[in-house]
């Protein structure tokens, strides 16, 4: 009887320019038997096979089809259907061409990438025209909330599977989950968990007047680790990018879409505010 060769291991895909984070996490897939490859550029050589990438999302997005990876994040307008009661603040998921109406400061991000620079914008006037960017390109408009420090939450099938802090009043600050942040977190998982892949980062913080609030969602595959635990980071992010056959019925929803376009959470002839 003849015995089958050892399969492959299984290959993590990485880009050109690694940050910290990345090194770590790279060198943890390595010491559980993964192999790495750093590309030298967004193209894919022929014939190298994959199952999972760690990336920024314009990396994703242009090797993750030829790999058959599937990348999961939230979706656009997550943060903005959330209820007040999470996020503390009014926040609307709109094409930009809306944004452009706003006449009071705002905090201004893509949902899902770097597209649109998140921070403070005085007014809509502010935001990059329609020369830059496509006018039906989603953005996601706050209310400015003052938050004097910042979590990061691993997400792993609706559980905080680990996490660090990373700021503290706006600052890097690297450090320690504390039992309130993943409290909140345990809290919306169970309320909201549903509306989120079985693999993602939340982003979470403690707000001036002492209230827990969520900031944002990330694609696992896309963020820093700060001072998670590594191999429970790692967990995640193999599981929010891999191999397209293997995604399930639950997940597929949330595998990332080619168009950021995204319906607008309010009626529509209301302005937008913030």
């Amino acid at each position: 009887m003849t015995t089958p060769a050892n399969p492959a291991p299984a290959t993590l895909v990485l880009p050109p320019r690694l940050t910290g984070s990345a090194r770590v996490l790279a060198e943890t897939a390595r010491r559980r038997g993964l192999r790495t490859v750093r590309l030298p550029s967004f193209e894919v050589p022929g014939g190298l096979r994959a199952r999972h990438l760690h990336a920024g999302p314009s990396f994703a997005d242009a090797v993750a089809p030829v790999l058959g990876i599937a990348p999961l994040e939230a979706p656009a307008d997550w943060l903005a259907r959330l209820p007040r009661a999470y996020t503390r603040r009014e926040i609307l998921a709109v094409p930009i061409r809306e944004a452009y109406e706003l006449r009071r400061p705002a905090f201004v991000k893509s949902p899902n990438d770097k597209g649109i620079p998140a921070r403070v914008y005085p007014d809509g006037s502010r935001l990059p025209g329609p020369d830059a960017v496509d006018p039906e390109t989603a953005v996601l408009v706050a209310d400015v909330l003052e938050f004097t420090a910042e979590y990061r939450l691993y997400v792993l099938d609706g559980a905080v599977h680990t996490g660090s802090r990373y700021a503290e009043r706006g600052r890097l600050s690297p450090g320690p989950l504390p039992d309130g942040a993943r409290a909140f977190g345990a809290e919306l998982l169970a309320a909201h968990g549903r509306t989120l892949p079985t693999a993602i980062v939340v982003d979470v913080g403690e707000t001036a007047d002492g209230h827990w609030a969520v900031v944002e969602a990330n694609a696992a595959w896309a963020s820093g680790r700060y001072a998670a635990d590594p191999d429970r980071a790692l967990d995640v992010v193999l599981r929010a990018a891999g191999p397209a056959g293997a995604v399930t019925a639950r997940d597929r929803p949330f595998v990332r879409p080619s168009s950021r376009a995204v319906r607008p959470s309010r009626a529509p002839g209301t302005a937008p505010q913030a």
